[in-house]
């Protein structure tokens, strides 16, 4: 497996501090904006998932399907609740006994659940893609790939698409976890820990790499289709080295949208991967796209909002700039995001301004809120999988 140095956003941020000569030169969070609730959102239930991830890299958030939600922790405790009660349907442990006396081995879920047809699929830290039963956890099949599958599991068709740490893009039989082709994506020796979590239309799987390109591949047979660099490495620094495309590609109207961590929002043509447009904006989180607008959050914890057909920034919302933000969702037509601190922040689509704000769980909200019919879930650090509506 190769060998490659990877730095933790947070690490990164103390990297930057690192030989400063002044003890006012620190990053310091913003205070929590005093919001003026328009509406207060209602917690549907609330119900716990073993131990969440802690302070661990990991992007775990619960995922709904039909009458059904699903959630797991890092350890490999896996549930499924029902939607409109949060009664318990099933439970399994994925962690394995080591053989010593209750001692289990944890399992490192990372790469999020994706549910598909009868099956529900996690990555893990392990280098391992799990495929359970939806009805009953059952496992299905337990495969290892090229490295750490620290992205979501993508399924097309008959494939489970997996970006692993390595930078090796994978495709998976759905019914066996057989290994179907692998594509390279040329990593370098020095990333952010994360990888693009790939997006597939029209036959392709399009996918951001540590690179700085954006990659599109046939999924019929792995074949690479055309690569697009939307970021250069900035400096000879370690930190200026660093332009990964860590996020899920937007596709939408046979465009692509992508956004690199050391500054570059851009547009692609699908077919092509011809730039369009690109602005200087940073990120390492997922984009949302909703109507003719894309939202995001950059490196700094800005919120933004971007006209997608020429990347003109709309608004900006700078009052929880260094609060950790999850990536954001569009919930209700309000923009939702968490923070290190458990607080949900409720923004205007239109304007950016905040509507309402509630607190959840002091252990902080790290994965981006997901969208349930017409409710929203939240998973805390702590495991803690909340439902809510407004």
């Amino acid at each position: 497996m190769q060998l490659r140095k990877t730095l933790l956003v947070g690490l990164v941020a103390s990297a930057l501090l690192a030989g400063c000569s002044s003890e006012t030169d620190s990053i310091v969070m913003a205070p929590l904006p005093q919001v003026e609730n328009q509406f207060t959102p209602t917690i549907v239930w609330d119900k716990s998932v073993g131990n969440g991830v802690d302070q661990f890299y990991s992007e775990l958030s619960p995922v709904w399907d039909g009458t059904t939600v699903y959630a797991a922790d890092r350890k490999g405790l896996v549930k499924a609740f029902e939607l409109d009660s949060g009664k318990e349907l099933w439970s399994v442990d994925l962690s394995k006994n080591n053989g010593f006396l209750f001692a289990n081995l944890s399992a490192l879920l990372s790469g999020g659940l994706t549910v598909f047809d009868d099956k529900i699929f996690i990555g893990t830290e392990r280098g391992t893609v799990i495929a359970l039963n939806k009805e009953n956890g059952e496992v299905l099949w337990d495969v290892e790939v090229a490295g750490e599958a620290l992205s979501k599991p993508v399924v097309s068709g008959d494939l489970v698409i997996i970006h692993t740490s390595n930078g090796q893009l994978q495709a998976l039989d759905t019914a066996t976890g057989a290994i179907k082709w692998t594509v390279n994506m040329d990593t370098p020796s020095l990333s952010l820990r994360g990888e693009s979590a790939p997006a597939v239309a029209f036959g392709a799987a399009i996918v951001g790499g540590d690179n700085g390109r954006v990659s599109a591949v046939l999924l019929s047979q792995g074949q690479l289709i055309w690569q697009q660099r939307i970021s250069q490495v900035t400096s000879s620094t370690e930190i200026g080295r660093l332009n990964d495309v860590d996020m899920t590609p937007v596709i939408d109207d046979g465009k692509v949208y992508a956004i690199a961590y050391n500054g570059t929002l851009a547009a692609l043509d699908m077919r092509s991967g011809q730039m369009l447009w690109k602005r200087e904006l940073g990120s390492i989180n997922d984009m949302v796209l909703s109507g003719d607008n894309l939202y995001l959050v950059d490196q700094t914890d800005r919120v933004l909002s971007v006209r997608k057909s020429d990347g003109v920034t709309l608004w900006t919302q700078d009052q929880l700039l260094n609060r950790g933000l999850s990536a954001p969702e569009v919930y209700n037509g309000y923009l939702v995001a968490g923070d290190k601190e458990g607080y949900l922040h409720w923004l205007d689509t239109s304007t950016g301004g905040f509507v309402a704000q509630n607190k959840l769980n002091s252990s902080g909200i790290h994965s981006r809120p997901a969208i349930a019919g017409d409710k929203l879930m939240v998973q805390a650090r702590n495991g803690t999988v909340y439902l809510l509506t407004r």
